[in-house]
């Protein structure tokens, strides 16, 4: 199975998540902890198999080989480069785990998640997933609509926003313990949507992909996934969901405002301050040379389904 390495991409991230980890924390062979792969496709046998609706795919879309999707992650709880979920995430216990849906509701509840899944049938989604530091990936996640769970305690008229919050468990998760090593943010994780988004029929609480239950470092047990928006908007490993009638302050937005905002949809119009966002490199199976630039799309391609979302927003100033 291909391994990948610093050729297979090359975003602007990796130099700058590079020199933080050496500067910050005097590793030994930094080097060493950009992607290869063995460790996690090791992992992969410990997943389930699902139960799910297939997605007959109608868009086409060439997916990311599955060893790159489980072993290329963003989970700073584990650490900030991308190779450090996948080597530190198998401590993370998900089972038994439970979610608790709170706030502007009439029913507050607390579900177990695997008997949730038994409760909401699942169905696969193949979406595109937009990170920004500008790569990709189309991901076949497997999941139930966000609206669905959300009908189950009844959202009141004073629900405006969601508000998701990720497991702090400082024990199993090392970047919650670590400054440095969890890239300074506040933790425990927190992410949030409008209503009007959490209730779109886009909007997923994932609980695998490629067929089988996610693995730790893709969110296990449970996670959100909305594909028009930036990768960091897809919270991971979710133990709260709040409905509130105020715009919850999320982690991004709190530690660099100027950077991530609230919204976070994928705009090629909108550059990040250190990088342009009008492009993207999608990983795929090739290396750097078969895998060309091409541009990023508005809604990061979901445009005809949510661009009435926004039609009152500057996006530019609600980015």
């Amino acid at each position: 199975m291909h391994k990948l390495n610093e050729n297979d991409v090359t975003p602007e991230h990796i130099f700058f998540e590079r020199r933080k980890i050496i500067q910050s924390m005097g590793l030994m062979g930094a080097a060493s902890l950009l992607p290869g792969f063995a460790l996690a496709t090791e992992k992969q046998d410990s997943r389930q198999a699902l139960d799910f609706v297939k997605d007959h795919n109608p868009q086409s879309l060439l997916l990311t080989p599955e060893n790159k999707v489980i072993g290329y992650n963003n989970f700073y709880e584990f650490g900030v480069d991308k190779a450090s979920p996948a080597k530190y995430a198998s401590a993370l216990k998900t089972e038994p785990w439970t979610l608790r849906v709170e706030g502007e509701v009439e029913k507050p509840m607390t579900f177990d998640v695997h008997q949730l899944m038994q409760q909401l049938p699942l169905e696969e989604r193949i979406y595109r997933f937009r990170c920004v530091e500008a790569w990709s990936m189309v991901i076949p996640w497997i999941g139930f609509e966000l609206n669905k769970l959300l009908a189950l305690v009844q959202p009141t008229n004073q629900a405006n926003y969601v508000e998701f919050e990720t497991l702090y468990d400082p024990d199993s998760m090392p970047g919650q313990k670590n400054h440095f090593f969890g890239g300074g943010l506040i933790y425990p994780y927190v992410e949030g949507l409008t209503m009007a988004e959490a209730m779109h029929p886009l909007t997923l609480l994932s609980v695998g992909l490629y067929g089988k239950t996610l693995a730790p470092q893709n969110g296990a047990p449970i996670r959100l996934v909305v594909p028009w928006k930036y990768g960091f908007k897809n919270i991971k490993s979710i133990v709260k969901i709040t409905l509130k009638s105020a715009q919850p302050m999320t982690t991004w937005h709190q530690a660099a405002p100027q950077e991530y905002g609230f919204y976070a949809n994928v705009n090629p119009e909108v550059d990040h301050p250190r990088w342009s966002q009008a492009s993207e490199r999608v990983i795929g199976s090739g290396g750097l040379l078969s895998v060309k630039r091409q541009p990023t799309l508005m809604f990061n391609g979901y445009a005809e389904q949510v661009a009435h979302l926004y039609q009152d927003l500057d996006l530019r100033t609600y980015f």
